[in-house]
């Protein structure tokens, strides 16, 4: 982190592409001055080396240079990079604003370029990356809230739907299986008349975070209502999709769900688990699964059976 003449700090990291040395150096004296870290390349090649390799939240590149020039670096940036770009130049007909902005460049500067208005168009640029990632993670906060169960914070019955025909679709496209389980606490109504909502809702809360818990990394977790949860488990065939399914079943077991000393309730579920198969829908698939789960449960009920 760099130390600026009035004691601001900065995280922003700033590239400088010019393929004249004293320039180049000049604009990084400038912008380190002012509290950034910055870093230099004299060419477009040099640029794209250094940006897969640090990265950069700010690009700064001449026009004309060897090799690539500044509107194509500023293309190959906004394309595959996470940085925004001022373009400089010395020559009035290079480009045209509107050019410059097509190509994704978010200011332009003519040499020689005073430093105050340097650090003034940097600021602003750094100013509204700020305010975009902001708004783009307050976006996805709100959505996050649209698809989660207030209960239990595993998603909602309505996420479920949607990502249950997006996970068939890539199935069918990539030819790759995928399995679903469907779980419900056996004896939840009884619990509930027993020892009441709010602690029947204790109990649905310790449930998803077990499921939760016990989730890898592409596997996706669903309050389906009431009593009952849904897991979409991508890549994964039925004799798999047990061994998660028991794994939950497990983890549920070993959690006490007693409300009093004097209490004795041992928390159970029954698991139905499916594969996907050719040519059926997403309805046919969560019908089975439902069907594999009153089975267990009309055997008795905290197990798991593949269907």
């Amino acid at each position: 982190m760099q130390k600026s003449v009035n004691g601001r700090h900065h995280t922003s990291k700033v590239l400088v592409v010019d393929d004249e040395e004293d320039i180049r150096t000049t604009l990084c004296d400038i912008i380190k001055e002012a509290g950034y870290k910055v870093s230099g390349a004299a060419t477009g090649e040099e640029a794209l080396v250094f940006l897969d390799r640090e990265g950069a939240d700010v690009v700064i590149t001449d026009i004309r240079m060897p090799g690539l020039s500044g509107l194509v670096l500023t293309e190959v940036i906004k394309s595959k990079y996470q940085a925004d770009v001022i373009i400089i130049t010395g020559y009035g007909g290079d480009f045209s604003y509107e050019e410059a902005l097509e190509k994704g460049a978010s200011d332009f500067a003519q040499k020689p370029v005073h430093a105050k208005e340097l650090i003034a168009r940097l600021r602003r640029v750094l100013r509204e990356r700020s305010l975009v990632a902001k708004r783009k993670e307050m976006a996805e906060q709100l959505l996050e809230l649209t698809i989660t169960d207030d209960l239990t914070k595993l998603h909602n019955s309505r996420h479920f739907f949607k990502q249950i025909q997006s996970e068939i679709d890539r199935a069918i496209r990539y030819q790759h299986p995928l399995s679903l389980l469907l779980l419900d606490v056996d004896n939840f109504k009884y619990y509930n008349d027993t020892y009441g909502h709010l602690e029947g809702d204790t109990m649905l809360t310790k449930l998803g975070e077990v499921i939760q818990s016990c989730m890898r990394t592409n596997d996706s977790a669903y309050r389906y209502g009431g009593d009952e949860f849904t897991v979409i488990l991508p890549e994964t065939r039925g004799t798999e999709a047990v061994t998660v399914a028991e794994r939950i079943r497990e983890g549920i077991c070993a959690i006490d769900l007693s409300p009093g000393p004097q209490d004795n309730f041992e928390a159970a579920v029954s698991v139905g688990v499916t594969q996907y198969r050719p040519e059926e829908g997403w309805k046919e698939l969560t019908k089975r699964a439902d069907e594999a789960m009153y089975q267990a449960k009309k055997v008795g009920g905290g197990r798991s059976i593949l269907q």
